[in-house]
């Protein structure tokens, strides 16, 4: 599941934000899912609290499952799968469409 890491640029594939792209916030491994910069935004309705006097209605990001989201290739800017590749001791992420390293 380390195919797609935090600060990463991701494509979304699937759902209601299809062909958005944006950068990964954080990772949950045990669920498989991602939160996306600006993807899958959702409306909570909060009390007033001490950092929110007003209350009232906040836009927040929501998780996105991994399986709806590609790496965005550094080289083309287009979405692509990930491969990993052993370079002497290290194994390092790349895209398969360019063949690019993956920082």
């Amino acid at each position: 599941m380390n195919r797609i890491k935090k600060g990463d640029t991701v494509y979304v594939n699937a759902g209601n934000d299809k062909g958005k792209t944006g950068k990964v916030l954080s990772v949950d491994i045990a669920k498989q899912r991602v939160i996306v910069e600006g993807v899958n935004m959702v409306s909570k309705h909060t009390k007033p609290n001490a950092k929110q006097p007003q209350g009232g209605i906040i836009k927040h990001e929501a998780p996105v499952h991994v399986s709806n989201l590609n790496l965005i290739d550094p080289k083309s800017g287009k979405p692509t799968r990930v491969g990993f590749k052993v370079e002497g001791d290290k194994k390092v992420r790349y895209a398969k469409k360019s063949g690019e390293e993956i920082k």
